[in-house]
């Protein structure tokens, strides 16, 4: 009975932790005041907006914070998508397994779980599908529940990719939805800011984080050129 009860033990643990051994993220600390106001928001709420200028750490924070709540088990997954309009064809178009196909998508929210839990674990998460890399062209039909769904470069998205995409939410699940309306890919407005829109102006419980110049953290040089990119636009 005794050795029946070890393998039991062993066998109910969580797959990614039988393969390796749990870090702890380093505690997030904001660095300007909206940064507190974002960490704050991941907190305290299922669904977030944040937008605004590149550099201002949408991206780190989002993925920091999943990680915290993935290594706490306060999740079961970690959904990464976002829209790909770059090339203006499918993502069936690109050669490859459908992780090789996103990569480069997604690589800058990868790299940051990387570097809190090493290449290792984030390779076992994605083979026991606790990381789930998701095609924006994928998602009819499915809903996410006990995850941490990340969307990013939203201000990509069309008005129809977003309805769709907010209606596949499901319990237990905190969700964030990251985009810059100022760079957006598309040829007509972004979906980003009608939804945005829409929250506002029907007053739904759902926070907007707005970075501005002042959020810029990335580097000196982030902050010179998207000062000048928006001065010289504005005398255009």
């Amino acid at each position: 009975m005794v050795k029946n009860a070890r393998r039991n033990t062993r066998r109910n643990k969580p797959r990614s932790e039988q393969s390796y051994t749990r870090k702890k993220v380093p505690e997030l600390v904001g660095q300007t005041r909206r940064q507190w106001d974002y960490i704050d928001a991941l907190t305290q709420e299922d669904l977030i907006f944040c937008i605004g200028y590149a550099g201002t750490g949408k991206t780190y924070v989002s993925a920091t914070a999943a990680t915290q709540l993935y290594l706490e088990r306060k999740i079961q997954k970690i959904v990464i998508t976002r829209p790909n309009v770059a090339s203006g064809k499918g993502i069936g178009f690109f050669p490859g397994t459908l992780h090789e196909k996103m990569s480069p998508w997604v690589a800058p929210i990868v790299d940051v779980l990387v570097k809190h839990m090493g290449k290792p674990a984030v390779d076992i998460m994605l083979k026991h599908g606790d990381l789930v890399i998701e095609p924006f062209e994928t998602l009819r039909g499915k809903s996410f529940e006990s995850s941490f769904v990340l969307l990013d470069e939203a201000q990509n998205c069309t008005y129809e990719q977003l309805k769709m995409f907010l209606t596949r939410l499901g319990d237990g699940s905190k969700t964030v939805i990251n985009g810059d309306v100022m760079q957006t890919d598309l040829s007509h407005n972004s979906g980003l800011s009608q939804i945005l829109k829409i929250n506002k102006d029907q007053g739904l419980p759902f926070p907007i984080i707005e970075f501005q110049e002042e959020d810029i953290v990335r580097s000196d040089i982030c902050a010179t050129w998207i000062k000048a990119f928006g001065k010289s636009e504005k005398n255009r």
